[in-house]
C-alpha cells in the first residue's frame, strides 16, 4: 500500500513536488486546521457566541486562563460582551471563509466566462471589457467592494440588509476581483484560439461556447487555480477589511475583521488578547494560503522550474 501510494505520488509530478516542498507542506497544515477548526466550531467551541441569550455580560474582559484573573472555562479570554474568544474566532473564521469561497467563486465565474468571450470573440467585445478592467485596475480592490457595497445598501430595503449582507459581501468583493480571472484567460484564450485543434472544431462545426468551455477552457485551468488559491487569501482580507470598517457583516454575528475591531478599542486599556488572538488567525490563514498560492505557481510553471 504505501508503496504503490510513493509510486503514485512520483508519477504524479505536482503531488511529488508538492510532498518535497516543506514549506508547501506546512502551508497545508496550517490552512487545513484553520479550515478545519471553521467547519468544526460548532462541535469545538464550547457554545455558540451569535447566542446572545447564552452570554453572561459579568463574563466580559476575562483575560486569558494562565493569567491573572482568567477562567478556566475560558482558555484564551472573553471578549467585551461575555463571548468566549476562542469560540467567537473559530466561528468568526467560518464566516470569513464562507464570504471568501462564495466570493471567489462568484469572480472566477464572472472573469473566467468573460475572458475566454473576451479572447474567442474579440473585436468591440474584447475592447468594452479590457476598457472596463483597465479602469477597474486603476482603483484599489476595497474602493470597489465599498463602493459596490454603499450602492447596494442604498438600494435594498432598510430591514433587509442583514439578511442579505452576506450576499452583498459575496457579489462587492467578486466585483472587485473579477478582472485577473478574465485577462489571464483572455490571454490564453489568444494563443489557442489559433491552434490547429480549435480550427478543427470550427471546420467540424461545433458551437463557440461548446468549443471554449470543452476544449479551450482546460488549458487555461493552471494559471486560474494559481489565482484561485492567490484571491482567496485577498477575498479573507478584503471581508475582514470590511468588516474591520464596520460595513460587513452585522455586528451580531461578529468575522475576524470585527473581533479585530472591537479588540483595538480595548488595547490600550490592558485588555490585549480580543485583539491580539484573532489578529493572529487571521495572519496565519492569510499567509498560508498565500505561501499554496506560490507553491503552485511555481510548480506549475515550467520556466520556473
Amino acid at each position: 500500500m504505501i508503496e504503490s501510494l510513493r509510486r503514485w505520488s512520483i508519477e504524479n509530478e505536482l503531488v511529488y513536488l508538492f510532498l518535497r516542498s516543506p514549506g508547501a507542506l506546512l502551508a497545508a497544515l496550517v490552512a487545513l486546521l484553520c479550515v478545519g477548526g471553521a467547519v468544526l466550531s460548532p462541535w469545538i467551541a464550547a457554545n455558540d457566541p451569535y447566542d446572545i441569550a447564552s452570554l453572561d455580560i459579568l463574563d466580559s474582559l476575562i483575560p486569558p486562563s494562565w493569567s491573572d484573573g482568567g477562567d478556566a472555562r475560558f482558555l484564551i479570554g472573553t471578549d467585551d460582551q461575555g463571548r468566549d474568544l476562542l469560540a467567537a474566532i473559530l466561528y468568526g473564521t467560518r464566516l470569513s471563509l464562507l464570504v471568501g469561497f462564495l466570493a471567489i467563486t462568484f469572480a472566477s465565474v464572472l472573469g473566467v466566462t468573460v475572458g475566454l468571450m473576451a479572447g474567442y470573440f474579440g473585436g468591440r467585445f474584447d475592447a468594452i471589457v479590457m476598457r472596463i478592467a483597465d479602469v477597474q485596475l486603476s482603483l484599489p480592490a476595497i474602493l470597489t467592494a465599498l463602493l459596490i457595497d454603499g450602492i447596494a445598501r442604498g438600494v435594498l430595503p432598510q430591514g433587509q440588509h442583514d439578511n442579505l449582507m452576506i450576499m452583498v459581501l459575496t457579489v462587492a468583493i467578486g466585483l472587485s476581483l473579477w478582472v485577473n480571472f478574465a485577462r489571464t484567460v483572455r490571454a490564453t484564450t489568444f494563443v489557442e484560439r489559433n491552434k490547429e485543434y480549435v480550427q478543427s472544431c470550427e471546420i467540424m462545426g461545433m458551437h463557440p461556447f461548446r468549443i471554449m468551455f470543452v476544449h479551450i477552457l482546460p488549458n487555461t485551468m493552471g494559471p486560474i487555480l494559481v489565482i484561485l488559491t492567490v484571491d482567496l487569501a485577498v477575498a479573507v482580507l478584503l471581508e475582514a477589511t470590511l468588516s474591520f470598517l464596520g460595513v460587513g457583516v452585522p455586528a451580531n454575528q461578529p468575522s475576524l475583521g470585527t473581533l479585530i475591531r472591537i479588540g483595538t478599542e480595548y488595547m490600550f486599556s490592558g485588555e490585549w488578547w480580543i485583539v491580539i488572538f484573532p489578529s493572529a488567525m487571521l495572519i496565519l490563514m492569510v499567509i498560508s494560503i498565500n505561501l499554496l498560492g506560490d507553491f503552485l505557481r511555481d510548480a506549475l510553471n515550467p520556466r520556473i522550474r
